[in-house]
């Protein structure tokens, strides 16, 4: 393997389609201003390094990136890429990863808009992040321990795992197919509006409008704070641990709860039953 250590780079695709390098201690920055530093490259190890130029890794396979920094600068920093981890790294570029695949993050920051668009097969823990559209159209996702603040997170996202997270996202999980989140918190309004077979275990739910026009949906021992006007002509089999604010026309299923401030049910459609249990 070629090391690079100390070193700067600032020139166009300065090391393009290496194969075998490990590059310590380096900055991508300076005058020249170059763009792809490290293009349709593979085996590449980043350590301690500083990312400061757009699309540094495109088309790379088997990447290791640790206690690196990837600025606001550094755009779109890791696209149609293979094998990848990233270990105590900043990702905090606009559309830092999308169309990559084999992905494990853990113990970074991630600050970017349109973070992992059309993702297949990542793996998140101990994990910061800060954006909007989180992983829009991605799939195989295992998240744990994972703290997301942002709008529209998780939408069309298909056969993923969530446990111990804490969520506050508005609009999240929209469209959403086979999925599961345990033993997590998830703040905001209108949670998981057309998703398909998902389901909620041990969650705690917050916010307005929660959880409607679903198919396949599922609430095991879950509670509901501040969630009103809840599974609107949804088919929901669920169990609530809490007072519900309001439920309305749930299309079909069973919801079983201590208590409901309000039960509408305006549409002559809605067969849900919703039923009182004191145990």
């Amino acid at each position: 393997m070629k090391i690079y250590e100390n070193e700067t780079f600032d020139e166009e695709r300065a090391l393009y389609g290496s194969r075998g390098v490990k590059v310590f201690s380096c900055r991508f920055d300076g005058p020249a201003d170059g763009e792809s530093a490290l293009k349709e490259s593979r085996d590449i190890e980043a350590e301690d390094c500083y990312f400061n130029l757009r699309y540094p890794f495109w088309h790379d396979t088997n990447l290791q990136i640790e206690n690196c920094e990837m600025t606001q600068a550094c755009r779109a920093a890791l696209w149609y890429s293979g094998n990848i981890r990233i270990k105590n790294s900043k990702l905090h570029g606009i559309k830092a990863l999308r169309e990559c695949s084999d992905v494990r993050i853990e113990g970074s920051d991630i600050i970017s808009p349109e973070f992992g668009w059309s993702v297949s097969n990542i793996t998140m823990k101990d994990t910061k992040a800060e954006s909007e559209y989180f992983m829009m159209r991605s799939d195989h996702l295992t998240f744990d321990r994972v703290k997301l603040t942002g709008k529209y997170s998780f939408q069309y996202i298909t056969d993923s795992v969530f446990t111990n997270c804490e969520l506050d996202t508005k609009d999240a999980f929209w469209h959403a197919e086979n999925v599961l989140i345990k033993d997590s918190i998830i703040r905001g309004e209108y949670l998981a509006w057309y998703c398909r077979n998902v389901t909620f275990e041990n969650c705690t739910i917050i916010g307005t409008q929660p959880l409607c026009y679903c198919r396949g949906l599922k609430l095991v021992n879950c509670r509901m704070i501040d969630a009103d006007l809840s599974f609107e002509k949804s088919d929901v089999d669920a169990h609530i641990t809490t007072e519900v604010d309001s439920i309305k026309n749930p299309r079909s299923g069973v919801i079983t709860i201590p208590a409901v401030k309000e039960v509408i049910m305006d549409d002559p459609e809605a067969k849900g039953e919703i039923c009182i249990s004191r145990n």
